[in-house]
């Protein structure tokens, strides 16, 4: 067995019971008595700030209130009939930034009504009834196309079933969940969560999927047009940005969505390589994930490399502080320079940055950080587009996805209204569906 002082990148670090506690739940699910007292903060405000912090508009104040007078399936359908993901969205929405930051408990005391907790509550507590809660509508005799089985194309797929619509999801890899099956922390989604909320989501029945059909490769979008009455695109950011130093060809360099990727198609930890000394670069939630997850696999040394200052980290304070306080050390105001070692990576050189007027600019002063394995977390590039028009470096949409083109809709981390958060993917998946639903009746 190796350890977290065997040098360079080794597997089996850490015991199998180390590694189980690792990457339990982040969040137990609150017991019998906690749902009560957590239910019985909530001031039930009207036009509560709490939904309107909510990217589904879920109705968070009537979901509580029913959770309290103990109709916790009533709560969850509450929460369904906007966010068919609610499950997931309960374990890795930032509520800290959303629907809590907002709560007025937080204003008043520093202390937020656990919403996101609650939310868990409710959904788990319908789906364990192993009952799908809506039935399909009288058909409509459309058949829809949804390309990409992420949050988007899920929400989309299924509010479409449910009107009546039949649908056919294609998507690249050998499973359908996009990033709540392939992206997210390991400990965030524990006990194969995300593909058994998708068995369930799928009981309304209506929707078929095809796996291993990429847009652009087994499948294009003409065909998609002219064979369908609509198609939706919710094909993510499938690139990632490369880093541009000298000597970035060195082994022990990979990028951290690839590492995610891995670690959560793993069924066997132990056997899972990781470096000693690991940096990871980026700023993100991706990159805070592989840190964790770099740690808790058993390196000795973890850190993030972020270009500027701690207030433009896209990730949240509260995604900081767990990485501090699993060990991470966070460093700031410093850029990737140049990778050493002979054939493999041994250390990064980074370079300090400064803020020159509204500019950030290299300030020449250097240092060495020991690494035997550096994640790339800089950031995803759409990889394809369907020829439609973009604004900026995604798929341009209005306000309920519609594209450059007629018949073709978007939404989630591709679309140009997205903010690469599964909550509002699911929205954007969502009102798509219903803005589709109203083509086809119109169309009758």
């Amino acid at each position: 067995m190796s350890s977290q002082l065997t040098s360079g990148i080794a597997p089996d670090r850490l015991s199998n019971d180390e590694l189980a506690q690792n990457f339990s739940d982040l969040h137990s699910p609150l017991q019998p008595h906690e749902v009560k007292v957590a239910a019985d903060r909530c001031y039930f405000c009207h036009d509560a700030p709490c939904v309107t912090a909510c990217p589904t508009d879920i109705d968070i104040p009537l979901f509580i209130r029913q959770i309290s007078t103990g109709t916790s399936e009533a709560a969850a359908k509450t929460i369904f009939d906007m966010n068919i993901l609610g499950g997931m969205c309960a374990r890795v929405c930032p509520t800290e930034e959303l629907c809590e930051q907002a709560c007025v408990r937080e204003i008043s005391e520093g202390k937020p009504v656990e919403i996101g907790r609650l939310q868990r509550h409710a959904t788990d507590t319908l789906m364990a009834q192993q009952v799908h809660p809506y039935s399909r509508a009288t058909s409509t005799g459309k058949t829809v196309a949804v390309v990409g089985g992420g949050p988007a194309g899920l929400s989309c797929a299924h509010r479409l079933a449910m009107l009546g619509t039949n649908v056919v999801i294609y998507d690249a890899r050998p499973k359908i969940g996009g990033l709540n099956e392939y992206g997210i922390a390991a400990y965030k989604s524990t006990n194969e969560f995300a593909a058994k909320e998708i068995e369930w989501l799928l009981a309304i029945g209506g929707i078929t999927v095809e796996n291993n059909k990429a847009l652009g490769k087994n499948i294009n979008l003409d065909d998609l047009v002219k064979d369908f009455d609509a198609v939706f695109l919710g094909v993510g950011l499938g690139g990632v940005n490369a880093l541009d130093i000298a000597s970035s060809e060195k082994s022990g360099v990979s990028d951290a969505v690839a590492f995610i990727e891995t670690l959560r198609q793993t069924t066997d930890l132990s056997t899972l390589p990781i470096g000693r000394n690991v940096v990871v670069v980026g700023g993100g939630m991706t990159a805070v994930d592989a840190a964790v997850q770099s740690k808790l696999l058993g390196s000795e040394q973890v850190t993030i490399a972020y270009r500027r200052g701690r207030e433009a980290m896209s990730a949240s304070r509260y995604e900081q502080d767990l990485a501090a306080k699993h060990g991470v050390k966070l460093m700031f105001n410093v850029q990737p320079k140049m990778l050493h070692g002979n054939g493999a990576v041994t250390a990064l050189e980074l370079e300090y940055t400064a803020n020159k007027n509204g500019k950030l600019e290299p300030t020449g002063e250097t240092l060495h950080v020991a690494a035997d394995q550096v994640f790339t977390a800089i950031g995803q590039t759409l990889k394809t587009n369907g020829d439609l028009k973009l604004e900026g470096r995604k798929i341009a949409v209005n306000g309920v996805g519609r594209t450059s083109r007629d018949g073709v809709w978007a939404g989630g981390d591709c679309a140009s209204s997205g903010d690469d958060l599964t909550v509002t993917a699911v929205a954007e998946g969502r009102d798509a569906a219903m803005d589709i639903h109203k083509t086809f009746i119109k169309g009758a």
